[in-house]
């Protein structure tokens, strides 16, 4: 059926052909990427609208207000990319979706530079469908944190290694080291990928040729000069972001047994649209496997143990140190994957399984758009989130509305719950400074800063008990306190929806009056309402 096909094609089948003759042209893949870009794009406007924005992706914009060489929680790298995009485009909601987006899509375009080493036409294109196909590229791009930039830059820094170890040339070289240097400052989980690198020049056979030349030690070096300013953060400041890394270990033997295996479990479903697609495109030509295997170019055996060591060395490490191990930590790595089981397979791939393919991605991305998205904004604006998104913008309106009220200033600095303080910072008309959110830094184990006596609010919703409990620990400590609760309710399209109580406090300026009716004592007031 499918040489058939190929031969006399179904008249909705040319177009899609025709696009297809265009890969080695050089507009067919880039058609592709934009397309994935602007459709998934819109279904994240319509899936949140109403909804505000993930907390981490109003993470990431708040701490790239404020360049730095690193951060309290994370390394800098989400900061500095929400921080350029923003200086180009507004801080909105359609905005930043589109840079998570756009950032997906840098993803695919690296992948497809190490794609074309190896293979060419359409099956450039079905590497980057089958990824489609994963959640990666689009339900974890979306939450644009420290995971998600891993996404374009570990892609990136496996393009540049596989140049360099090819040609042993000193600018590809110096490209090793500083895209793993950026994969570094985007999450320290890089350092598997970097430790992936070492061991698959170690196990390949050039490795002489390899560790001879110039090469690697340029790599090396080039790295270490490219990170120091973020190590000599660290070493100045308290290395808070690697503490904060580093409380993710301690765990007991059994529960790292347990981790290994959720997390190879999760990177096996996430591939699992994927690999039942690849079985019926090969069909009985599975059994080449072996043989395709045993074939492999240098090239390509270089990638699979850098594929082998981003799934060994985490679990290794996870089983000794006793760490944490989500297997959304690893999504960025399974490029890799895809790449060498359709790159490895030695027989052609009719290109009528390409075009079924694309129906199905197009189809899938047409019906989360079209059915998914709506039903599911609607699903949220009823029901909420646990972190309360659908409230951001409402909460952050009329904190800043009785702000003024009562100063008659702009609101300088927000802190109270981390999200909600987030959020107040971006959707607030005065944008204010985010404050760290105190309540959890014990838990986290980073440095307690002293608390201002003025100038700022802190804002927590009603049912979260941590942070009400840090409001009455604050409250004594702090005087010419006010305190207000408030409701605020979603609204999506006109339709009403779930409402919530806000508790604020806010540590008016200096020489701004505090109203009889506002200065009540926290503690008390909290008793009270007991």
């Amino acid at each position: 059926m499918a040489e058939r096909s190929d031969r006399a094609p179904a008249r909705w089948r040319r177009p899609f052909l025709r696009w297809l003759d265009g890969v080695e042209a050089g507009w067919a893949v880039p058609l592709l990427i934009a397309c994935f870009v602007a459709i998934w794009t819109l279904y994240l406007a319509i899936a949140y609208a109403g909804g505000g924005l993930h907390p981490d992706t109003l993470e990431a914009w708040t701490l790239g207000r404020d360049f730095a060489w690193g951060y309290a929680k994370h390394p800098p790298l989400m900061g500095w990319v929400a921080a350029a995009w923003t200086s180009v485009f507004p801080p909105s909601d359609w905005s930043l979706q589109l840079m998570a987006m756009a950032n997906a899509g840098l993803a695919l375009f690296f992948v497809d530079l190490i794609s074309r080493q190896f293979v060419t036409g359409h099956k450039r294109i079905l590497v980057l469908l089958l990824l489609m196909l994963t959640p990666a590229y689009q339900f974890h791009a979306q939450r644009f944190n420290a995971n998600a930039v891993l996404l374009a830059t570990w892609p990136l820094a496996t393009w540049c290694f596989l140049r360099a170890f090819e040609t042993r040339g000193s600018l590809w070289a110096i490209a090793v080291g500083c895209t793993t240097a950026l994969a570094m400052v985007g999450k320290y989980y890089s350092i598997f990928l970097v430790a992936s690198f070492a061991f698959a020049a170690l196990a390949h056979p050039a490795r002489r040729a390899y560790f001879t030349s110039a090469s690697p030690w340029i790599s090396v070096g080039t790295g270490l000069v490219a990170l120091s300013p973020h190590v000599h953060w660290l070493a100045t400041t308290g290395a808070s972001s690697f503490s904060y890394a580093l409380a993710h270990a301690n765990g007991s033997a059994a529960s790292s047994l347990g981790e290994a295996r959720n997390f190879l479990l999760g990177l096996v479903a996430a591939m699992g649209v994927s690999a039942v697609l690849w079985v019926l495109i090969a069909g009985t030509r599975l059994k080449q496997l072996p043989a395709d295997f045993a074939a492999m170019s240098p090239g390509l055996r270089l990638l699979f143990y850098v594929a082998i060591g981003t799934i060994v060395l985490p679990v290794l490490t996870s089983l000794a140190m006793g760490t944490d191990l989500p297997s959304l930590w690893a999504l960025q790595g399974l490029f890799l994957f895809v790449i060498l089981v359709v790159c490895g397979a030695r027989y052609p791939i009719e290109r009528f399984h390409t075009v079924n393919v694309t129906a199905i991605v197009a189809g899938a991305a047409l019906a989360a758009v079209l059915v998914a998205a709506p039903i599911h904004a609607l699903y949220r604006n009823d029901r909420g989130y646990e972190e309360g998104r659908n409230l951001y913008a409402q909460a952050a309106r009329e904190l800043t509305r009785q702000w003024r009220e009562l100063t008659g200033e702009p609101l300088s600095a927000v802190s109270g719950d981390g999200s909600l303080a987030f959020a107040t910072a971006f959707y607030s008309p005065d944008h204010p400074n985010n404050a760290r959110p105190f309540e959890y830094e014990a838990t986290w184990g980073l440095p307690r800063k002293t608390l201002p006596d003025r100038d700022w609010a802190a804002l927590c919703f009603r049912d979260q008990e941590s942070c009400i409990r840090w409001m009455g620990w604050v409250s004594p400590r702090v005087g010419h306190l006010v305190r207000r609760e408030f409701t605020v309710r979603a609204s999506l399209w006109g339709r009403p929806g779930l409402a919530r109580e806000v508790v604020v406090l806010m540590a008016l300026p200096q020489g701004s009056p505090v109203p009889a009716s506002a200065a009540d004592d926290f503690s008390a007031s909290r008793r009270g309402s007991e």
